[in-house]
């Protein structure tokens, strides 16, 4: 699919559910070109018939079509609520410098286009959405529903955040007890999606992680995107010539030359990745790292591939 956005209808329409569809119909558009051909992006209303279950609801006129016999599925059983959470710290404002038309984007936009994208995508298949922010507190959560009313609010609060260059004040990120809220107040047997660079203030990194444990044992089908801008975030690729880094949590500065300290930086944060991932393996957590850089693919595809294996 495109990595871009239309920067033109950006401009003309500044509207978040326009950009998702244009978002969604590029990726379908792509699927139907690539090695996913003939992928259901609708999902179809028929499940396969079991042998030894009733033969009520087996759909005659498909088998005479297909000669294989399904099951009608019925709305509880189609129907998947779905509770989006993202991160609205500050670390998630960077870069400041950002330019949605060319591809550019800083963690807390690629989060709001995702999330946008995923909503349509929600709303063609008759799924409930609910969604919630959170930084050092809970600063939003909504139930999940499936009115386009409850859509255009989702809309207008995403819209909110796309208007920051940066938050009004530091904000840290506390997602360890966002997390543990949020796995008691969501339905049960919710799938749920996680928008976070995961730089958790927490002094112990296994408190974030039981959090991630504790949305498994409420029942909850959980994905997170670890979301990064991978060459600076994560590589530490900076000309070697003095910068001054500013902690956009705390305001800490820090003055040096970044071929200095970049075999450590890159092997601890390659660590506390590593780390991440092993946890949420065993948890059954599903992760994916999710770079700015690399357009919208790697978060729509992992979640349909999800959402097609969950029903």
């Amino acid at each position: 699919m495109e990595q871009t956005l239309n920067n033109k209808e950006i401009q003309q329409f500044g509207n978040l559910e326009l950009i998702a569809r244009q978002v969604v119909e590029g990726f379908i558009t792509g699927l139907h070109k690539s090695p996913f051909h003939g992928f259901s992006v609708e999902f179809a209303e028929h499940r396969l018939y079991n042998k030894g279950e009733s033969t009520r609801y087996i759909d005659w006129k498909l088998f005479g079509r297909t000669e294989k016999l399904f099951v009608k599925r019925f709305e509880e059983e189609t129907n998947l609520r779905c509770q989006i959470i993202i991160d609205n710290s500050s670390s998630m404002y960077y870069p400041e410098e950002i330019n949605p038309g060319k591809g550019k984007f800083n963690k807390i936009s690629f989060s709001v286009y995702c999330s946008a994208a995923l909503i349509y995508l929600l709303k063609r298949q008759r799924d409930a959405v609910g969604l919630s922010l959170f930084s050092d507190v809970i600063e939003l959560h909504t139930p999940s529903k499936s009115s386009a009313v409850h859509h255009r609010m989702l809309y207008a609060e995403m819209d909110k955040l796309l208007g920051r260059i940066k938050t009004e004040k530091p904000k840290q990120t506390h997602a360890t007890e966002a997390l543990h809220y949020l796995a008691d107040n969501i339905h049960k047997r919710s799938l749920v999606v996680i928008f976070s660079d995961m730089m958790d203030n927490s002094e112990n990194s296994k408190e974030l992680l039981s959090a991630l444990q504790h949305l498994r044992h409420n029942k909850h089908e959980v994905i997170l995107f670890h979301v990064v801008n991978k060459p600076k975030e994560m590589d530490f690729e900076f000309e070697n010539r003095p910068y001054k880094f500013i902690d956009l949590e705390t305001g800490e500065e820090l003055k040096l030359h970044p071929n200095e300290i970049k075999d450590h930086y890159r092997k601890s944060m390659y660590d506390y990745k590593n780390l991440i991932k092993l946890k949420c393996g065993q948890y059954h957590v599903d992760f994916v790292e999710a770079d700015v850089n690399e357009g919208f693919r790697e978060v729509l595809l992992p979640y349909l591939l999800k959402r097609e294996k969950l029903y």
